[in-house]
């Protein structure tokens, strides 16, 4: 499948901005992409890039035939899929995009359950937020997404949605550690550590706090959530993860409901590009995960 191996390279200019960089991540000459380049375009008849000082960018052209590229490919796998099925081989990698809060037990507890009985699959999985997930659903550069409060659009197809509280936690030596139940306002009264503004669970309690009473003021914000819980060791501080994101092996760190009246909820959409036919295990995956997704009670 040379030809297929061809349009590679342009995929793959598109991806690195530069013919160079392109050529090193394909093992192959410079000198080879380019000219490959070059007879795509001539067959085409049309520029897929402008040569600028500093890279190459996809001309309107280019980016309507790399994202054909990038459709063929994914065809080929789904392919490739059903053929090995038919084989018995029930083999192939899954690729997916998931929230922050999936990343220290939800989803390596999944991964490793599906292994279980398809040992010869492999995943790549990504942590990344909606926006990044929707992006890399039209872009063919991921199967499927698990995110929170991904927007309805009409191209993404939801497999599955389901909702989950936001909840605060802290260390259990926490003064706040012993209550069942916490109002915000008992929250106020401690240091807060917040993830960064592009997470779900913040974007929530932000809104409620816009139309609340209570004031919080992060005293330290950051984009890892193990950062986060390392904080709060101090026995003081306070934060704020969605229900299936606190359920973790650490015995140290607890989670409270907050009942104040309309306290957010938030939604954890599993999902895939609409239209698209995934390959078989990426199909068998996502129907394994809305499965136990829809089985799982919202915390422990």
């Amino acid at each position: 499948m040379n030809h297929l191996r061809f349009l590679r390279y342009a995929d793959e200019v598109a991806r690195a901005g530069s013919i160079r960089q392109a050529a090193e991540r394909l093992h192959v000459a410079p000198s080879a992409v380019n000219r490959r380049i070059q007879d795509l375009e001539e067959e085409l008849g049309t520029p897929l890039f402008e040569r600028l000082p500093r890279g190459m960018r996809l001309t309107a052209a280019g980016e309507l035939f790399v994202r054909y590229i990038r459709g063929r490919a994914s065809e080929l796998d789904r392919v490739r899929s059903e053929i090995e099925e038919l084989q018995g081989l029930r083999r192939g990698s899954v690729r997916l995009v998931a929230s922050q809060a999936l990343a220290p037990r939800f989803l390596p507890a999944a991964i490793n359950d599906f292994g279980k009985t398809h040992p010869l699959v492999g995943f790549d999985a990504r942590i990344g937020d909606h926006v990044q997930a929707a992006g890399a659903l039209r872009s063919f550069e991921t199967d499927l997404a698990l995110v929170f409060n991904l927007s309805p659009e009409a191209d993404i197809e939801r497999v599955c949605a389901v909702e989950q509280k936001l909840m605060a936690i802290m260390h259990r030596r926490h003064p706040l550690a012993k209550a069942k139940a916490l109002r915000l306002r008992d929250c106020a009264d401690y240091p807060v550590v917040l993830p960064n503004r592009d997470t779900g669970g913040r974007q929530l309690l932000e809104r409620f706090l816009a139309r609340s009473s209570t004031s919080i003021r992060a005293m330290v914000e950051s984009n890892s959530f193990e950062f986060l819980r390392g904080c709060l060791y101090d026995g003081q501080s306070i934060s704020f993860q969605m229900a299936i994101g606190t359920r973790t092996e650490d015995p140290n760190i607890v989670a409270r409901d907050i009942e104040d009246r309309g306290f957010p909820r938030g939604e954890l959409v599993l999902a895939s590009l609409r239209g698209r036919q995934l390959p078989v295990i990426a199909y068998a995956f996502a129907e394994f995960l809305r499965k136990r997704l829809t089985e799982t009670p919202e915390a422990d």
